[in-house]
C-alpha cells in the first residue's frame, strides 16, 4: 500500500546530511511520492532542483506570508517560469500567518492574493498556509474561487495544508473545491477539536502530510520529523474513523493524485 507526503520541506537544511537515506527510509515505510514544498525563491528553487532529481519528488513554488515582504515583479517573475518546469504541480505554500506577523498583514495580502492570480492563470492548485487568519483566508479564497474561469481547477482548487480550522470552515473550503490536510498534530494528546473534525470529514477530501521537518507525529514528537513518518497520520485518520489503514492509504492517494494531477502509481506498476 502506497501514501504520498502531500507537504514536506525537503529542501530544510536539516536533511543536508542524510537526504538520500530520508527518501530510502520513506520509500521502505510506503511513501511512493512527496512534495516538496517552496517557501521562498530559494527554497522553490531547491525544491524544483530536487524534483528532478529524485523521481518520487514533486515541486511546489512560492512565497509564504513571512516572506511575503520579499515578493517584487522580478521575484514574481520567476516564479511564473519555475512554476512551468517539469514536475511543478502547485504554486505555494501562499496565504496569511497573524501569528507571527513577520511581514505586515497587507503586504501578506497584497502577495496572497497576486500568487493566486497567477496560479488561476497557469492553471495550478493552491498549497494554503493559514495561521490565525481562518476567517480572511476562507473570504479571500471565496472570492478567488467565484472568479475563476479555469475548467481544469474543479474541484481541483488547492489544499488547506496543516489544517487549523474550525468544521464549518473545513466544510466551505471543501464546498469550493478545496481537500484537507492534516498532518502530526492529530497524533497529539492535546489535538484539540482536531480529531472531531476528520471523523465529520468525507475521506474523498483529505490528504495526509508530515511539513518535515516539523511537527512530528506523537512517537516522534520533538524531533526532526520526515516523510516516512507520514503513516502515522494516515493510521491515525483511519482509527477516528474506524476504517482500515489501508483504506486511508488509499483514499488519500487517490485524492492526492487527483489534486496535484500525479501519475497513478499503482497503475503503473500494473502496467509494468
Amino acid at each position: 500500500m502506497t501514501l504520498i507526503d502531500t507537504h514536506a520541506h525537503l529542501d530544510s537544511h536539516k536533511f543536508d546530511t542524510d537526504r538520500a537515506a530520508v527518501l530510502e527510509r520513506a520509500k521502505a515505510a510506503g511513501v511512493a511520492t512527496l512534495i516538496s514544498v517552496g517557501a521562498d525563491l530559494s527554497s522553490s528553487r531547491r525544491a524544483v532542483d530536487l524534483a528532478q532529481e529524485h523521481d518520487a519528488v514533486y515541486a511546489t513554488v512560492g512565497i509564504h506570508p513571512h516572506d511575503a515582504k520579499t515578493l517584487d515583479g522580478e521575484v514574481l517573475a520567476t516564479l511564473r517560469e519555475l512554476a512551468q518546469r517539469p514536475k511543478v504541480v502547485a504554486v505555494g505554500e501562499i496565504g496569511l500567518d497573524f501569528y507571527r506577523d513577520l511581514s505586515p498583514r497587507d503586504v501578506q495580502r497584497r502577495a496572497f492574493q497576486a500568487q493566486l492570480g497567477w496560479a488561476a492563470r497557469l492553471g495550478k492548485p493552491v498549497v494554503i498556509h493559514d495561521r490565525e487568519a481562518h476567517n480572511e483566508i476562507l473570504g479571500i479564497l471565496t472570492d478567488w474561487a467565484r472568479g475563476l474561469t479555469s475548467a481544469p481547477l474543479e474541484g481541483r482548487l488547492g489544499v488547506l495544508h496543516t489544517f487549523s480550522g474550525d468544521l464549518a470552515m473545513a466544510r466551505s473550503a471543501i464546498d469550493l473545491g478545496f481537500y484537507i490536510s492534516i498532518s502530526g498534530p492529530v497524533t497529539y494528546r492535546n489535538a484539540g477539536q482536531l480529531p472531531e473534525i476528520v471523523q465529520a470529514l468525507p475521506l474523498d477530501r483529505l490528504l495526509v502530510e508530515t511539513d518535515c521537518p516539523y511537527l512530528a507525529p506523537q512517537p516522534y514528537r520533538g524531533k526532526r520529523n520526515e516523510p516516512a513518518h507520514v503513516q502515522w497520520v494516515a493510521r491515525r485518520i483511519a482509527e477516528l474513523k474506524n476504517q482500515s489503514f489501508e483504506d486511508v492509504a488509499r483514499a488519500t492517494t487517490a485524492n492526492a493524485q487527483r489534486l496535484f494531477d500525479l501519475p497513478n502509481m499503482e497503475r503503473e506498476e500494473e502496467a509494468g
